[in-house]
C-alpha cells in the first residue's frame, strides 16, 4: 500500500507508538558508502535505511528471511538476499504484507548528482550546505541552483561527451576531498583550466553558459575552499551520509517527537559531524517549510551490525535498494522490484534522473 493511503499513515504511526516526550528509535544501515569519493568509484548509487521496529520484531524477520533463502552465513547479508535464487526472499520482505512495510524508510542519493547539485550550489553562491533535492522540486521552488543542476545533469554528457564531461565531474569531486583534506585531489588551476576548455566547447548553450558562470565564480569557489581547508570543523561537502541522517530523523520525528539513532558503525560520524546535523536539523526542511522543535536528533549511538537484528534488516534493505535503485537508474530496472521498493523511497532522494525517479519514489512519502 503506498504511504499516502491512510492505512500505510496508520501502519506507521503503529509502530511508532511511544509517549509524545520520548524519542522515536529507529535503526539504520546503509550501502554504497565511499565517503566523499562520488565519481569514478565501486558504486553510483548510495542508500540510506532506517526502521521503526523492535529486536523481537527485527529477529523474526531475519528468521523469516533465513527460511525463505536459506544460507550457511552466520550473518545473512545483502549479497546474499540479492541472488536470483532468494528472489522469494526479497519480495517477502518488501511486499505490503511483509514483516517491514509501514515501519521502514529509504532516502537514495544517485551520486552524479549529488555532485552536480554541489557545483550548480556554488556557481549560485552557497557557501553552506543545504538540503539536497531532485531537480523537479528544485525547479518548482524556483531555485536557481536547482535549475542549474537539472541542465548539467541532464545535458552535460550530451554536450562534452563523456570523454571531457566525466574528467571533469572527477575533477571537481577531487577538488572538493582536496579541499576537507581527503587525499591529493586537484588544484584549483587544474580544475579552472578545463572549466576554460568546457566555455569554449559549449559555446551557445545551457550548458555552456553555466560553465561561463563558474568560471567567473572563481574567487569564491576558492575562498570556500581556503574555508574548508581552514576550519576542521567544516562539514563535508560531498558525504551522502549526513543528508541521508537528516532526512531519517525528519521522516520519523516530524512536528511530533526527538528521534533517537542507532546506527551500524560508521567513522566518518564524527562529533563534530553530529553537532552539525543537530544544526541542520534547526534550518528550513527541502521544501522550505520550517522544522517542528520536536523534529531533532534526540541520541546517536553506534552497535556492531551482529550483535542488533534490526541493523541487520537495516543493513539488508539498504542493501537491496541500493541494487534496484542502481538497475533502474542504469536502465535495467526490475519492474516487480522496484514497484516493491517504490513505497520506502523517500520523496526527497537526490537523484537527477525523472525516468528513474517516477518509476522509484513514491511523492508522497515525506512524512509518517
Amino acid at each position: 500500500m503506498e504511504p499516502g493511503t491512510y492505512q500505510y499513515r496508520k501502519d506507521i504511526m503503529r509502530a511508532q507508538f511511544v509517549s509524545a516526550d520520548q524519542p522515536v528509535e529507529i535503526s539504520c544501515d546503509e550501502s554504497g558508502s565511499e565517503g566523499e569519493k562520488l565519481i569514478g568509484g565501486n558504486t553510483d548509487v548510495f542508500t540510506h535505511a532506517s526502521l521503526c521496529m523492535d529486536v523481537e520484531s527485527a529477529a523474526s524477520c531475519i528468521r523469516g528471511i533465513r527460511a525463505r533463502g536459506p544460507s550457511p552465513a552466520e550473518e545473512y547479508k545483502a549479497n546474499v538476499l540479492l541472488r536470483e535464487k532468494n528472489r522469494s526472499a526479497l519480495t517477502w520482505l518488501l511486499e505490503p504484507s511483509g514483516p517491514i512495510h509501514g515501519k521502514a524508510h529509504v532516502h537514495l542519493t544517485d551520486k552524479t548528482f549529488l555532485v552536480v547539485r554541489r557545483l550548480a550550489g556554488l556557481v549560485a553562491g552557497e557557501t553552506a550546505h543545504v538540503p539536497d533535492t531532485g531537480p523537479r522540486r528544485d525547479r518548482q521552488a524556483g531555485d536557481m541552483a536547482g535549475d542549474m543542476a537539472a541542465v548539467l545533469y541532464r545535458e552535460g554528457r550530451r554536450t562534452f561527451g563523456h570523454e571531457r564531461w566525466q574528467p571533469f565531474l572527477s575533477s571537481f569531486n577531487d577538488l572538493m576531498r582536496a579541499g576537507n583534506g581527503r587525499g591529493a585531489g586537484t588544484s584549483a588551476e587544474a580544475f579552472f583550466d578545463m572549466v576554460d576548455v568546457l566555455c569554449l566547447a559549449g559555446a551557445g548553450s545551457e550548458v555552456g553558459e553555466i560553465m561561463g558562470l563558474l568560471r567567473r565564480a572563481r574567487p569564491r569557489v576558492e575562498s570556500f575552499l581556503t574555508r574548508l581547508l581552514d576550519d576542521p570543523r567544516v562539514i563535508p561537502t560531498l558525504d551522502p551520509l549526513i543528508p541521508a541522517i537528516v532526512r531519517a530523523v525528519d521522516f520519523w520525528g516530524e512536528g511530533t517527537r526527538p528521534v533517537s539513532i542507532v546506527h551500524d558503525r560508521q567513522t566518518t560520524l564524527t562529533e563534530e559531524r553530529v553537532a552539525r546535523i543537530r544544526e541542520m536539523l534547526g534550518e528550513p526542511r527541502p521544501d522550505g517549510l520550517p522544522r517542528s522543535q520536536g523534529s531533532r536528533l534526540a541520541g546517536l549511538r553506534f552497535v556492531a551490525s551482529h550483535s542488533d537484528a534490526r541493523i541487520q534488516v537495516a543493513d539488508l534493505l539498504a542493501g537491496a535498494a541500493r541494487k534496484i535503485a542502481s538497475d533502474e537508474l542504469n536502465g535495467r530496472g526490475d519492474a516487480e522490484l522496484t514497484a516493491l521498493l517504490r513505497p520506502y523511497v523517500d520523496a526527497f532522494s537526490i537523484w537527477g534522473d525523472d525516468r528513474s525517479r517516477s518509476l522509484l519514489e513514491s511523492a508522497s512519502c515525506t512524512r509518517p
